[in-house]
């Protein structure tokens, strides 16, 4: 076997050249919560250093969104490459001894469990991860050196992962006791205490907020494998944090809409009622007039700025259909240089149906402004980015009445920028409702206050500059829905290898026509079932690459010349195994001989997606997506499985880390631009997943989720057509919990009819990993009361690839189409075993053809 990978172990000239552009990225990230001016810090100054993330500093959360990188720098370490002197040595060594020690004493348990119960010990870490926060306390001894400083600098850590949820507690949501009496000590000593977040997602903020003496608190996020230096410049002043909140931070966790109900808080693991609706997020806090801690888009900076507009900044462009804002920011302060983040909200009129108060439409970064210097920003978005889906007339519709631009720094600091006037109501696209309810869900309305605020405001708006929009003569878009799939004839018994459709002798379809239905069934399941090494362990079960996540089969090479597509785990760069060792015969082996091959992997683990989406820029996201681009033609992999974009509907999920934001806007344009940087190697792809309304960890193979038809066109796809609209990605993951009673898997309206149909896909849809697979020690303990994903069900639904496979998922298919049988409510015909199978080789012909060309 040819492995890709190198067989030097020194460090690479790439991955000095991707640490580098890791840290630019990471630099556009952190958002400055508080800071009464004690920061920026004394550049070299002496510090005390304490907390859980100090030196056990968390790059990125657990599962398949961690990546193994050769090292990573740590806040201790940045604040030392950065020139500070940590007075505060004794304290970190002691409290890392006892951080081992609690890891060594969970590594035995993980291990005694995975014996016990039959899992792997990747699951049992998946649903019981190790508690980072545990810190030992800080002693009278500790603090010594405060008569020799001034400064303390304390990190909060919080750990999440694939496979379960947070909880409302201290240590995960709360802050730990430990941590409470550290900083009441701290700062009861201290002049200038720094509060650092290394979390990857939303904690309380009360008790911090309360206490006096914290100077100033900064959101590090998760920054990848350069934080360390990241964070060290922030705190120094050479980098100035231009990041902003994609989420809302609640006073009180029971401010959230969905906080009652959500995952184990109601005791029901099983059903999700989404009861909000539309109302996710900022959509739910002004509209219902609930005052955040923090609003969604807000962020600090050393610096101050000022936007400005005149009465002219709107203009409809209606070749396009697409409104053009136009601001002035302006660098008002005398020392820093900074970057600003204009946001652009429209406040819809109230019509036949609720809406929310205000939503995001758009928004762009400055570059770095000097102290008296200004940018122009342009900011474009589309007319179906300010209407509403009308579900009695499966419709997106603009309704008659005042659309309210409003320009500013974060949701709650916009300004009126005009008004678009509408005299009646029109229809963008006309639909069909795809998502019937399984139960009856009453969801929350706004009363009639509240949601005719800004319809209260355009009444009293004075010389706002009032624009007609002429859409009297628009018609709207009608989506032509696919019929029953053709059978493909085969047209003679010569058989076509693969060769002659990568030199356009034969069509796809000709190839896929003469294969049998076991050998497309073979097709359409991944290699896992194949056994060999690597094969053992969620999300290795790559055949090709150590540590990659799947391939295609292997089984077809020999007869047709069809090669595999390999998948490597992302979202924070690519897991691979870092270091493998390989014997004479080509055989992987876990000790060494005097005949073995050193071959190594090491990758560049970029920040977290929910860091990634605080960046608000779209050029820095797609350099990232060009830096994962390259590292998959270095190690030969094929698709990268992610960008992940699900909503971040509640704060406990345990996966918000590696998804972007609360909005949809922001989450689609996040994995578009990370989406366009990777697609750009060509011949690689991207996964966008978990397809749809994943919100949720614990019980995630069988949780159902109940939603409506309007909130998810709204809030938990729009991101995934945006996405797809706009950078076309080559594949999509299903998740996999059901919907409305149906597993997406199994979803031919979720997969066919909404993202082929509807938006354009042209890709593969791929299952995530046993979701149509009977696998005990991967599911958990709790009683599961919806059955697994059908495997016949994804070919009706054009779920193309199964992974990572199994013998079962072949047989299944091959009997439903032999005996033709309905199988699990589905029947299948050739045509749709056909459509897949012609998918797959679509795909893996995007990945052969440009080596051909090149």
């Amino acid at each position: 076997m040819i492995f890709k990978a190198t067989t030097n172990s020194e460090i690479s000239k790439r991955e000095k050249e991707h640490e580098q552009i890791a840290r630019t990225i990471a630099a556009e990230c952190p958002v400055l919560l508080e800071n009464d001016g004690t920061l920026p810090l004394k550049k070299g100054g002496k510090v005390a250093l304490f907390g859980s993330g100090a030196r056990g500093t968390i790059k990125g959360g657990t599962g398949s969104g961690d990546v193994y990188t050769r090292s990573y720098i740590t806040v201790e370490q940045g604040l030392k490459n950065g020139g500070f002197d940590i007075l505060t040595e004794d304290w970190l060594t002691r409290n890392e001894a006892n951080l081992k020690a609690k890891r060594d004493e969970y590594d035995e348990w993980v291990q005694s469990e995975s014996k016990k119960t039959g899992k792997l010990p990747h699951v049992v870490m998946f649903e019981v991860p190790f508690d980072e926060a545990q810190t030992i306390a800080i002693e009278d001894s500790d603090l010594e050196m405060s008569d020799d400083c001034d400064t303390c600098i304390y990190v909060i850590a919080r750990n999440s992962g694939e496979g379960s949820d947070r909880y409302i507690k201290a240590g995960d949501y709360m802050l730990s006791q430990n941590e409470k009496a550290d900083l009441l000590k701290v700062t009861s000593v201290f002049d200038k205490v720094v509060v650092v977040l290394n979390i990857g997602g939303v904690i309380d903020m009360k008790e911090l907020l309360a206490m006096e003496g914290i100077g100033a608190i900064l959101l590090m996020s998760q920054l990848g494998n350069i934080g360390g230096d990241v964070l060290a410049s922030v705190l120094k002043g050479d980098i100035n944090p231009s990041g902003k909140l994609v989420d809302t931070w609640a006073r009180e966790y029971a401010d959230y809409p969905s906080a009652e109900g959500f995952s184990h808080n109601d005791d029901n693991i099983d059903d999700e009622y989404y009861t909000e609706g539309i109302y996710v997020g900022y959509r739910y806090f002004d509209t219902f007039g609930v005052k955040p801690t923090y609003c969604f888009g807000y962020g600090k900076s050393y610096t101050d700025f000022s936007i400005s507009f005149d009465e002219k900044c709107v203009s409809v462009d209606y070749a396009t259909e697409s409104i053009k804002v136009t601001a002035k920011v302006t660098n008002v302060g005398d020392t820093y240089a900074g970057k600003e983040v204009v946001q652009v909200y429209v406040s819809s009129p109230s019509g036949t149906f609720d809406k929310p108060y205000q939503q995001l439409v758009g928004y762009g970064k400055t570059r770095l402004l000097a102290p008296g210097e200004s940018e122009e920003l342009e900011i474009s978005f589309n007319l179906k980015d300010m209407a509403s889906y009308k579900a009695d007339a499966a419709s997106w519709v603009l309704e008659a009445g005042d659309y309210t631009v409003r320009i500013g720094n974060s949701s709650a600091t916009t300004k009126v920028a005009c008004v678009l006037r509408l005299s009646g109501e029109v229809a963008l696209e006309k639909l069909k409702n795809l998502f019937k309810l399984d139960c009856n869900l009453q969801e929350i309305k706004p009363d009639e206050k509240s949601n005719r605020i800004a319809d209260e405001e355009n009444k009293t708006m004075g010389e706002t500059q009032i624009i007609e929009l002429k859409l009297k003569d628009f018609v709207a878009r009608t989506i032509e829905y696919s019929k029953e799939r053709p059978t493909l004839p085969k047209k003679n018994d010569a058989l076509i290898r693969f060769e002659e459709v990568t030199e356009g002798k034969a069509s796809v379809e000709d190839f896929v026509a003469q294969m049998s239905v076991l050998e497309m069934a073979t097709l359409c399941v991944g290699t896992l079932r194949m056994g060999g090494e690597g094969t053992s362990v969620i999300g290795n079960a790559s055949i090709m690459i150590p540590g990659a996540a799947g391939d295609t089969t292997g089984e077809l090479e020999e007869k047709y010349g069809l090669p595999r597509s390999i998948n490597a785990d992302g979202p924070a760069g690519l897991r691979l195994t870092p270091h493998f060792m390989v014997d004479k015969n080509g055989k992987i082996v876990e000790e060494a001989t005097d005949d073995t091959i050193d071959y190594y992997q090491y990758c560049t683990a970029i920040p977290i997606g929910w860091a990634l989406a605080q960046s608000w820029n779209p050029q820095a996201l797609t350099v990232a997506g060009e830096m994962i681009g390259k590292e998959m033609e270095e190690f030969g992999v094929d698709l990268w499985l992610a960008p992940a974009l699900n909503i971040h509907r509640n704060p406990l999920c345990g996966r918000n880390f590696e998804y972007y934001s609360e909005d949809p806007l922001v989450s689609g344009k996040t994995a578009a631009a990370i989406t366009c940087g990777v697609q750009k190697a060509k011949g690689k792809g991207v996964t966008i997943k978990h397809f749809a309304a994943n919100s949720q960890e614990d019980n995630r193979y069988f949780s159902n989720s109940h939603v409506s038809e309007r909130a998810l066109r709204e809030v938990y796809i729009r991101g995934f057509e945006i996405a797809v609209k706009e950078a076309k990605p080559m594949a999509i993951m299903t998740s996999y919990n059901l919907l409305n009673g149906e597993h997406t898997a199994n979803s031919y309206d979720l997969i066919q009819a909404a993202a082929r149909d509807e938006w354009g896909f042209d890709g593969v849809v791929m299952t995530d990993w046993f979701t149509s697979v009977d696998v005990p020690f991967i599911t958990g303990d709790h009683p599961a009361i919806y059955p697994y994903a059908s495997s016949v069900g994804c070919i009706k639904a054009g779920n193309d690839l199964q992974m990572p496979g199994c013998q079962e998922n072949v047989d299944d298919i091959v009997r439903a189409l032999s005996d033709d049988v309905e199988m699990d409510g589905y029947r299948i015909t050739l045509g749709d075993l056909q459509f897949c199978a012609c998918n797959i080789v679509n795909m893996i012909l995007k990945h052969i053809k440009p080596r051909i060309i090149n």
